[in-house]
């Protein structure tokens, strides 16, 4: 479940910041093999100044501090052919790591708590990784645990 690059679907999503759970994507960007994977929720919320709005692909803003990686509507996401519907964005300063340990206490189910929604493309993946890797708004454990 837990394989890198497989998108998740959840419902719900429990955050750990305690905001109300909701259903929410959920990209495995490292799975170190034991404990711990590194991950990102995927959101419709776009917070990229307009001037630097771009269809899909990396963008990476340091005078604001702002990484961001942009699918867009009907691009082919994963190897069964999977898109979303909308621009989805996934932020840098939004990755974030969980235990695996906690993650099946929460979501002992496939297709009841979550479903697998698909493994993404793998030269997408890879350009999403190098994105978030050469970043400078993202966390240096998770560069280097990219």
């Amino acid at each position: 479940m837990f394989e890198e690059g497989n998108i998740i679907y959840f419902d719900p999503f429990y955050f750990k910041n305690g905001n109300p759970a909701k259903p929410k994507y959920f990209v495995v960007l490292k799975n170190d093999g034991y404990q711990n994977i590194v991950a990102s929720l995927p959101t419709r919320t776009d917070s990229i100044p307009q001037k630097d709005t771009i269809e899909s692909g990396c963008v990476e803003i340091p005078s604001i501090n702002l990484n961001c990686f942009v699918f867009a509507p009907s691009q082919i996401i994963t190897n069964c052919n999977k898109f979303f519907d909308f621009p989805t964005h996934l932020y840098g300063h939004q990755i974030d790591d969980y235990t695996i340990e906690s993650l099946q206490e929460l979501y002992p189910n496939e297709g009841t708590d979550y479903s697998l929604w698909g493994k993404m493309k793998s030269n997408l993946f890879e350009e999403l990784i190098n994105c978030f890797k050469n970043s400078k708004s993202v966390k240096r454990k998770y560069k280097k645990l990219l």
